[in-house]
């Protein structure tokens, strides 16, 4: 391919065919998940009232690939393979000698990569009879994905979106029951637990452990009604290397490897998604990118929080995962990167953190946001808030490569655009948008919850 190239693009029928499991491939395996009541590891008769088996066997699987069902390929196809794109019009406005790529995932119907887990989510429910899915969402782009596929095999879709984006964000609310589902604020007076919430404060902002909690209650009490989650554990991650599979096929076409790979990561699922192939790669020493995490400053579960074992939801329901938490009772700020307000990160991200595979950096959403505009103003796309986490430390990287005159190639994902969080934009331009800064105290007071398991 000539080196004046814009996009690269893999054909139609390059769409992988086989998830990854990085799990195989590491030094050692990621702590199991343990049962609430026992504190035994959680085996898959444990997640069966929550999930479907095709599911639970792909959370457990010690394979490294899993086949992807042609079905489920029928419909990627309404997007994938996704442009790896080249800023260049960026790298001209930093001056840098750095090259950026960058995987763009706005391309599906949802306008973010997380279809690519709620489609198959969907199948092996449906698959199972179930009728009904449950789900929490932030920002609501996952809940958007869950309805799109949801209405692909007639399956009813119930949303808890976090109150704070609820009321930022109307219109993901009208494009999830645009796809016919049902989308109630969290906390909402449908849960005993959001009722609870609500009696104590009536303008709650809501979190996504206390969303998850509401959806939750409400699967668990009906056989044909199953939950769907759309980051975090480790089947969710492996439906997304999809991603990483195709950029690397993508990258290999142009000739380049990246030097650098940044990620933005809240649950951790577009970061695993696009990383875990890479690191596959790596350990294999086929290549040797520093691959970096970015997260809101204001909810800073790598760089600040504790690792150990937690709950996922705030009213304690779920599977103890070990983790990097903040607590389970931890209420982020209502910043606008909705999608990455969680007070976990992936177990899977925890652990392979933890193995010193990774790099973090947390980041305030005013930089972020400075870094999203110009993005938009050079690249032509505007970026869901979460993305600009990780555009803004692709940014700090191009102008560390100015001043050493360093020539790196740098790789990151764009997992949606923001053309539905305009008001956030507006907020930025206005000059409304705040920092906060997660006083010592306040993670100190968070972090007494968490359960300290010998």
């Amino acid at each position: 391919m000539a080196d004046d190239y814009y996009r690269v693009t893999l054909p139609e029928s390059e769409i992988p065919t086989q998830w990854y499991n990085v799990i195989p491939d590491l030094p050692e395996p990621p702590p199991p998940p343990l049962h609430p009541g026992t504190l035994e590891p959680a085996g898959p008769d444990d997640l069966a009232p929550l999930f479907p088996m095709g599911l639970i066997m792909q959370e457990v699987t010690g394979d490294s690939y899993v086949d992807i069902p042609g079905a489920v390929i029928d419909v990627l196809r309404l997007w994938r393979p996704s442009p790896l794109m080249r800023a260049r019009r960026l790298e001209q406005a930093l001056d840098t000698p750095a090259k950026i790529f960058y995987k763009y995932e706005g391309v599906s119907p949802a306008g973010s990569h997380k279809p690519n887990t709620a489609v198959p989510q969907a199948y092996y429910n449906h698959a199972e009879g179930i009728t009904k899915l449950t789900t929490e969402t932030g920002a609501g782009q996952w809940g958007s994905a869950l309805a799109f596929a949801c209405a692909q095999y007639g399956i009813e879709c119930e949303v808890w979106q976090v109150a704070a984006s609820y009321r930022q964000k109307p219109y993901r609310k009208t494009m999830m029951e645009v796809w016919g589902a049902t989308v109630h604020p969290s906390p909402s007076n449908v849960t005993d637990y959001g009722r609870s919430l609500l009696a104590e404060d009536p303008d709650h902002p809501g979190s996504l452990g206390i969303a998850i909690s509401e959806a939750i209650s409400m699967a668990a009490a009906n056989p044909n009604v199953r939950y769907a989650l759309g980051s975090v554990l480790n089947h969710v991650l492996l439906h997304q290397t999809i991603i990483g599979e195709e950029a690397l096929r993508q990258l290999a076409m142009v000739g380049e490897t990246p030097d650098v790979l940044v990620g933005c990561t809240g649950g951790g699922s577009n970061f695993g998604g696009l990383a875990l192939p890479f690191l596959r790669e790596k350990l294999a020493g086929r290549m040797s990118p520093v691959i970096r995490c970015v997260e809101p400053a204001a909810c800073p579960t790598l760089t600040r929080g504790v690792y150990r074992y937690d709950f996922g939801d705030t009213a304690r329901t779920t599977p103890l995962l070990k983790m990097h938490t903040l607590g389970h009772g931890f209420i982020p700020e209502p910043i606008h990167a909705g999608g990455l307000r969680y007070h976990g990160m992936s177990p899977l991200v925890s652990h392979i953190h933890e193995l010193g595979l990774t790099e973090a950096v947390a980041i305030d959403q005013s930089e972020c946001f400075a870094a999203g505009l110009q993005f938009a103003r050079t690249e032509g796309i505007v970026p869901a808030p979460e993305p600009t986490h990780a555009i803004a430390a692709t940014v700090r990287e191009a102008l560390a490569c100015k001043q050493s005159g360093q020539s790196k190639t740098i790789l990151t994902a764009l997992c949606g655009h923001g053309h539905l969080d305009l008001a956030s934009y507006e907020a930025y331009i206005a000059g409304s948008i705040a920092d906060f800064d997660l006083s010592d105290e306040a993670l100190a007071k968070s972090i007494q919850a968490v359960p300290v398991l010998t």
